[in-house]
């Protein structure tokens, strides 16, 4: 990349790798989307404007949560329907799970709140700006797939009419009761595999596609004895 290539040509080194240093804070490409009304061609209002009839609802004053329109609630719904399964889109590496990790800044539950950063999901702003955070992707993620990811999950929700659940208050961290952002690239593939969300958003050959690669990564993993191995083992067994 052009970071990259500048950073060389100044003696120095970047990397994108989502957690290079587990003492450190990781690495991460949190995606922030909304969605907007179009009138003949012209942008008109945020999908959390009450003003456009398109079932807003009121604040909720105990989480302090925006008028979303139901469009909006759909598009987010579909968001959360599909964050486990679109693992690989937002994690792509073996290292991309080692940045999931509690109180670490990074999230480990699929669920949303209002400006909440320990879960996957961050509604955030006011008025036209408030818009949700996909905050899943690491620094590792091919971009144009997060995007593509975060857009087709929501569009997904929106084409099946799916129900979005309250807000979540409290600690992402420290909650038994919601689903957890997969720990490993294998579990990750497994997930997307088995995924009929992932099908229809993104059609057979480019399912298999991404499959493949996940796949790929996790084999040439399994096939490699690492440093870590050598220290702890070689004596010990």
């Amino acid at each position: 990349t052009a970071a990259k290539e500048i950073a060389a040509g100044l003696g120095r080194s970047v990397t994108f790798m989502a957690k290079y240093d587990f003492a450190e804070t990781g690495s991460s490409c949190h995606v922030h989307s909304s969605l907007w009304h179009l009138s003949e061609g012209a942008v008109r209002g945020s999908a959390f404007d009450a003003g456009h009839g398109d079932g807003a609802r009121d604040s909720t004053p105990s989480h302090g949560t925006p008028a979303m329109t139901d469009h909006f609630r759909m598009y987010l719904a579909g968001q959360l329907a599909a964050a486990r399964d679109f693992s690989i889109l937002w994690a792509p590496t073996i290292n991309s799970y080692k940045r999931f990790q509690p109180g670490s800044w990074a999230p480990t539950a699929v669920a949303w709140g209002v400006d909440n950063r320990t879960l996957g999901y961050r509604v955030v702003g006011h008025g036209a700006s408030t818009r949700v955070e996909c905050r899943i992707p690491g620094a590792d993620a091919n971009s144009y797939l997060a995007f593509a990811g975060t857009i087709a999950a929501g569009l997904y929700g929106i084409r099946h009419r799916l129900q979005l659940d309250d807000a979540y208050s409290g600690n992402g961290y420290e909650a038994k009761d919601l689903p957890r952002i997969p720990t490993t690239l294998a579990e990750a593939a497994d997930l997307w595999e088995h995924s009929a969300i992932a099908r229809e958003c993104f059609g057979d050959d480019v399912h298999h596609h991404l499959l493949t690669m996940a796949r790929h990564e996790w084999s040439s993993f399994q096939q490699t004895v690492t440093d870590w191995e050598r220290v702890r083992y070689f004596e010990r067994a």
